[in-house]
């Protein structure tokens, strides 16, 4: 089902950035990627953290978008010890 709004076709992606422009402005898009730049593991399990840390990326895609930043950011909020042990580790990727 194709839909049109006035002369433009509707696609998925134009209803997706029509419905970030009108939801997200930009005091929110910058306060949720502050929020992801500052993302800690804190006192959750490794898997919540990484449930956060992929919803969160979206509002900073320059932050995560070579797979190795990407991956020295998420290490960056882990705890201690498992950063150690991340760290000891050379993963391909995220």
């Amino acid at each position: 089902m194709k839909s049109q709004v006035g002369d433009m076709l509707l696609t998925w992606n134009l209803l997706k950035e029509l419905m970030n422009a009108w939801y997200y402005t930009r005091d929110v898009e910058t306060a949720k990627e502050q929020e992801f730049l500052h993302l800690k593991q804190r006192n959750r399990s490794v898997m919540e953290y990484v449930t956060t840390f992929n919803e969160f990326r979206r509002f900073a895609p320059t932050q995560v978008a070579i797979e190795e930043i990407k991956m020295d950011h998420f290490k960056q909020g882990l705890k201690g010890s498992i950063k150690h042990m991340v760290s000891c580790h050379g993963y391909a990727n995220f």
